[in-house]
């Protein structure tokens, strides 16, 4: 599950009429107007808690004859409550859709047709946009100081700072005049 899903099924649970149904359902699948005149609620009363529940994906509901037949997900309650909140997946996912976000911005911010606009001063920044340039070279691949200056001079006119920035973030790696892009 997402954040957001936990964050979602926990806020359903914390109504009191909607614990009741789940308790209800948890004993066995019921209709509408089961669950409203053993809760002493009105049935319009139950379908909207019926739909919170569904949405948190803590409900299924199925057809059968003229009645919704309303289930617990059973799933959802194989899990403990520690599972769903130190879920490593949901944050790890989360932390790396924030990461990309923010890289496609810096690099949006800093390119323009292609070029790069200025060379950032924020060291974080400049990785971010040195790794996009990157990106233009081959790893295993030997290039001449001269090769690396014609695809950098692609971007910016400065070529010889990026290069010497490329090289301090280990990046590449200096052997004699040539340049040799390192592995991640």
């Amino acid at each position: 599950m997402t954040e957001e899903q936990v964050i979602k099924l926990l806020k359903c649970l914390s109504d009191k009429s909607r614990l009741q149904i789940v308790k209800n359902l948890v004993k066995e699948p019921m209709y509408v107007e089961l669950l409203a005149e053993r809760l002493d609620l009105t049935p319009p009363t139950v379908s909207f808690h019926l739909k919170k529940l569904m949405d948190s994906g803590l409900v299924t509901s199925e057809k059968e004859q003229y009645y919704m037949i309303y289930h617990v997900n059973r799933e959802v309650f194989g899990n403990t409550l520690e599972e769903l909140i130190l879920s490593k997946a949901t944050e790890n996912e989360a932390e790396m859709e924030r990461e990309l976000k923010y890289r496609n911005k810096i690099i949006n911010s800093f390119f323009e047709r292609g070029k790069l606009k200025s060379i950032p001063v924020q060291k974080e920044k400049r990785k971010i946009i040195l790794n996009k340039l990157a990106d233009r070279f081959e790893y295993k691949r030997e290039y001449k100081e001269k090769e690396v200056n014609l695809i950098l001079a692609d971007f910016h006119d400065d070529f010889c700072t990026l290069r010497k920035y490329m090289v301090e973030e280990g990046l590449f790696e200096r052997v004699n005049n040539s340049y040799k892009r390192k592995e991640k």
